[in-house]
């Protein structure tokens, strides 16, 4: 006689609270999240609260066009004696002074290679001696140049300097002045006691859609987030289609028979996917900025040539750390392209002032050799010394360095076997 088998009852479900006084189920997020969080808090304020304390060799160009004739009693021109005080009275390794003719001054603003300059112009000489006399029609000028294409804080770092240096210098001189001319009026001392205006000028102008020279770091910005967010997408997308990854909308979940393929097979699917589609990001960042918001941007076909090769090595970078570490490789991702990137990139705050472990980064960091490039084409003509030789090299290693890296890695997983597993329903 047969015995009926009594209906499964349905497993019961857990409660939330249930779940959550699981204390390994915090571990990991927990350790990771407070682990970002401090990483990031260090990066990033670390580079930018004292700018004016890390100063390290900063490249100013000091210009020396006095023509004299030499002050009497003086051997030479002022101009000689005030460069050289204004070398001498920075503090050692602070500033890198360097001392051009006012023609080369010109070509290293204009190629981005100095942050500013201090000029002493032609007359300098002349226009101090009519002070001690009655035929002074003018005062005696030193010219502070800026140079807004290297970025808005580094221009002004440079300008403070510069001006700093010409105030000290103008009251040394006057000094000297009110010595030499110990009858002078109340009116006259006054004037003697700091004789020289300082005119602040812009050394290179660029374009008022600049941003004030911030238009070339938020480019770059724009570049390596798009690489770094549709390589993301991308590898999720793969891994879903292949059945290798759930997916899940709104209330809706499933998962696609799994397609037999090993890893190298799909890490090569989800590199020309992050190809294709950085022809259509590169585009879109260029229709946005260019064609929608207006700025300035010569060198159209250069920039869109050097924004694509960016913007795919960036991505195939993603892809093979996402293929090298797996879920963890987004993270490590982050942290590679972002998160040290951003600080070390001297856009917005030259690397010159920042302390010497972001200098370390920024020598291989993809932001900083992307920026250079980008900025180079913005404001400097595309200019081989101004940056751009030095990005191609380094975009070119980068996506070298890619390839390389990813396949040696699945090569690696597929030759011992470590096959991606798909786990099935308990």
């Amino acid at each position: 006689m047969a015995t009926e088998v009594p209906p499964q009852q349905p497993a019961r479900q857990a409660r939330a609270w249930q779940v959550l006084r699981r204390w390994r189920m915090w571990l990991v997020p927990g350790v990771l999240s407070a682990l970002v969080a401090l990483v990031l808090s260090l990066l990033y304020m670390g580079g930018i609260l004292t700018p004016t304390d890390h100063l390290h060799r900063m490249p100013i160009a000091l210009v020396d066009a006095d023509a004299g004739p030499p002050l009497p009693g003086q051997s030479a021109p002022l101009g000689v004696e005030l460069t050289d005080a204004v070398a001498a009275g920075t503090p050692p390794g602070q500033v890198q002074w360097q001392r051009v003719s006012r023609e080369r001054a010109q070509e290293l603003l204009a190629s981005g290679q100095v942050y500013g300059a201090l000029v002493v112009p032609e007359d300098f000489s002349r226009t101090v001696a009519a002070l001690t006399t009655n035929q002074a029609s003018a005062r005696p000028v030193l010219f502070a140049l800026t140079n807004p294409g290297t970025g808005s804080l580094a221009s002004s770092l440079a300008s403070q300097i510069t001006q700093q240096s010409a105030h000290r210098s103008s009251q040394a001189l006057g000094k000297q002045l009110t010595a030499a001319v110990p009858n002078a009026s109340a009116t006259a001392r006054l004037l003697l006691t700091d004789p020289v205006d300082v005119r602040v000028q812009p050394g290179h102008p660029i374009g008022r859609h600049s941003g004030l020279g911030l238009s070339a770091f938020y480019y770059t910005l724009l570049l390596v987030l798009a690489g770094f967010l549709s390589a993301n997408l991308v590898h999720n997308g793969v891994d879903t289609s292949l059945g290798y990854a759930d997916s899940e909308i709104g209330p809706w979940h499933w998962r696609r028979p799994t397609v037999p393929i090993n890893r190298t097979q799909t890490l090569v699917v989800k590199m020309e996917m992050t190809a294709g589609l950085s022809v259509v990001t590169t585009t879109m960042i260029m229709l946005a900025t260019i064609g929608i918001l207006g700025m300035d941007a010569p060198h159209l076909p250069l920039l869109w040539v050097f924004s694509f090769a960016a913007c795919v090595t960036v991505g195939l970078g993603v892809q093979a750390i996402n293929a090298a570490f797996g879920t963890l490789g987004q993270l490590v991702a982050m942290f590679v392209f972002i998160a040290l990137a951003l600080p070390s990139s001297g856009a917005t705050i030259p690397l010159e002032a920042t302390p010497s472990f972001y200098h370390f980064l920024g020598a291989f960091e993809p932001m900083r050799q992307v920026a250079g490039g980008v900025r180079a084409i913005l404001y400097f003509d595309a200019q081989a010394d101004a940056g751009l030789t030095r990005a191609w090299v380094m975009i070119a290693v980068g996506f070298v360095v890619a390839l390389v890296f990813g396949f040696a890695m699945t090569f690696y997983y597929d030759r011992k076997g470590l096959h991606r597993m798909v786990p099935t329903p308990s």
